[in-house]
């Protein structure tokens, strides 16, 4: 067979093999080269993989603050941190009302503020005031005692809210108030 240009088939030389057409001879030749690169790589370590990273200082089998939390545990401890203690104690004191004096007192009288060891409660009637400011002392001693000394020095019992007698532009400044109506 002669080329196109006249002259006959190259001989490819000493050095070359010949074709192989079923294609054996070049997937040798990749595999090869492919773990040749392979062996090249550098062995794996635990500091090569950043997610890997282990602390430094384990917990170990014991418990530890790093271990999961209940909800409850964790807000007692912010309120520890955060020196919340004797407030939120008194509050949820407070919100027992009922259990604190009894259902019938409870029913006539509610904790309005705390403030400065300081306790208001306000009542429906006078009478109610009365009984309260009596078993007042007792009140205070049972509050330290559940909430530590000295949270609650002082019980500030007021009676019911009076109505205002001095309404719209015409009325007395200094006037007597409720008894002027009534003669």
């Amino acid at each position: 067979m002669t080329e196109p240009d006249g002259t006959g088939p190259e001989d490819p030389g000493p050095d070359v093999e010949p074709h192989d057409p079923t294609g054996l001879s070049l997937a040798r030749e990749t595999a090869a080269a492919l773990g040749a690169r392979s062996r090249r790589r550098r062995p794996y370590t635990a500091s090569a993989n950043p997610r890997r990273m282990v602390d430094p200082v384990s917990s170990g089998a014991h418990a530890d603050d790093r271990d999961p939390q209940t909800l409850s545990r964790a807000v007692h401890r912010l309120i520890d941190a955060k020196g919340w203690a004797a407030d939120v104690n008194v509050r949820t004191l407070l919100a027992r009302w009922a259990l604190l004096v009894g259902p019938s007192l409870a029913q006539h009288s509610r904790p309005e503020r705390y403030a400065d060891a300081e306790l208001t409660v306000r009542t429906d009637s006078t009478a109610w005031a009365t009984q309260l400011r009596n078993m007042a002392p007792q009140l205070v001693a049972m509050l330290n005692e559940q909430l530590g000394s000295d949270t609650v020095r002082l019980v500030r019992v007021l009676g019911p809210d009076a109505p205002s007698w001095k309404h719209g532009g015409r009325s007395v400044r200094d006037g007597r108030g409720p008894r002027d109506t009534y003669g």
